[in-house]
């Protein structure tokens, strides 16, 4: 109660100090040029993943200016927003945080973050649509993309092949034929496809596959829709790829779904690209079979088409109470730059921008996540859609239905009323 409440403080102050926090005009700041001091707020998916990019973005700051400090904090997703929300209660704001895209809207309405003047910014002039659109409000840039991440599907071609299978399916007939094969041969013990169950990111897929959709908009009012029939055809053919081969702990989320993969006891992965590259690491693959064995593919769907697959991704943001604006827009463009984008492509992730995606579907290397990207869904554009992540509405109905706590229909119809009674909330 007391973490909720802090938070929700948080909120509160910011909105009633934000008239006093500069940030009005129509490009950057040049508030905090000369500062000496810059706190930049990251996932731990550049912890982890890409640090060398990070480094490599510090140094190209501290070049142009000398004795500046930069400091670095890695945050979990679960956790990262209610550290924000309390943060920006005080005169401590980051002035650089990293944002999922999709949580951006909530905090551009309530005016968190400083306008950005996108023409400052490598490719700014050919931002992924989806992208540009999460960092931009009434007209105003309040964020740059970062990076984008689309779902490919992911399997060992030697356990495959031990199955009988010896080519990538193109059909979601072809695939449930393969992991069948790939399931009586390793028997109940291993998991032919290892998807989380709270994974709601491929679980969406399976429902906007089958023509449903979270919610839609009517009137300028949003309403869930998980309980339409098509949206529980889709979530009714999850459930039946999480009862037939995913046998792992069925109350897990996707965060350490790499981690799986490479101990060796699943043989396909439905997940970023960047997955299966991190997971034939020699540092997490515990299998020493992973390396060269691991193959990308365009997820089939149910409904005969490729699987839409979510277009999400990260941008940062400067918060409006950073007292170094203008360094921390140079921090961004040197960290999302020309040279930044190429680091996180060859880190299996698509970049901020279509040049550079254009320049992917001509590799085979990586024309995979690259034609996958083409069909996808993001989630509705609703003022109150971070209410609706911050609750794991999504989550907690998922894990029902495939605990079997609850059946699909009951569990979307909760879903729904949840969804329902914040949505619509500025």
């Amino acid at each position: 109660m007391k973490r909720k409440l802090t938070a929700a403080i948080g909120i509160a102050g910011m909105m009633v100090s934000i008239a006093a926090c500069g940030g009005e005009g129509d490009g950057g700041s040049d508030k905090g040029a000369d500062a000496k001091e810059l706190t930049v707020w990251l996932t731990v998916d550049a912890q982890n993943n890409w640090p060398g990019l990070v480094k490599a973005a510090d140094a190209a700051v501290k070049k142009k200016h000398p004795g500046l400090k930069i400091n670095h904090e890695y945050y979990g997703w679960p956790d990262k927003n209610a550290k924000l929300d309390a943060v920006l209660a005080t005169d401590k704001a980051p002035d650089v945080v990293e944002m999922g895209n999709t949580e951006m809207l909530g905090y551009m309405v309530k005016g968190a973050f400083a306008p950005l003047d996108q023409n400052g910014f490598d490719n700014a002039d050919a931002w992924l649509d989806g992208l540009k659109a999460s960092v931009t409000y009434e007209g105003k840039t309040y964020g740059v993309p970062y990076y984008a991440g689309g779902r490919v599907a992911n399997w060992r071609k030697d356990v495959a092949a031990s199955a009988g299978v010896k080519s990538t399916p193109k059909t979601y007939q072809d695939l449930t034929a393969a992991l069948d094969k790939i399931q009586k041969k390793q028997g109940d013990k291993f998991s032919a496809w290892y998807q989380p169950t709270r994974d709601w990111y491929a679980a969406m897929s399976f429902v906007y596959d089958a023509g449903g959709a979270i919610a839609s908009e009517s009137g300028g009012q949003w309403k869930a829709s998980l309980s339409s029939p098509q949206s529980l055809k889709g979530l009714k053919e999850f459930k039946n790829v999480v009862d037939s081969y995913m046998h792992g702990d069925k109350t897990k989320d996707e965060s350490d779904r790499y981690i799986v993969y490479g101990q060796g006891k699943s043989a396909m992965i439905f997940a970023a690209a960047w997955e299966g590259a991190t997971a034939e690491d020699p540092k997490n693959d515990k299998t020493g079979k992973l390396k060269g064995n691991l193959e990308n593919f365009v997820m089939p769907g149910p409904s005969g088409k490729s699987m839409p697959v979510f277009l999400g991704g990260s941008d940062l943001a400067v918060p409006v109470k950073s007292d170094a604006q203008a360094l921390a827009a140079e921090w961004i463009n040197a960290f999302t730059g020309s040279s930044g984008q190429k680091g996180l492509m060859a880190k299996g992730n698509l970049p901020n921008n279509k040049t550079d995606l254009a320049t992917l579907k001509n590799d085979p290397k990586t024309a995979v996540p690259a034609t996958a990207a083409e069909s996808s869904w993001f989630v509705p554009m609703a003022p109150g859609w971070g209410q609706v992540e911050k609750a794991q509405i999504l989550q907690t109905m998922l894990q029902s239905i495939g605990t079997g706590k609850k059946s699909v229909e009951a569990a979307a119809k909760d879903a729904d009323a949840a969804i329902d009674k914040v949505i619509n909330t500025k």
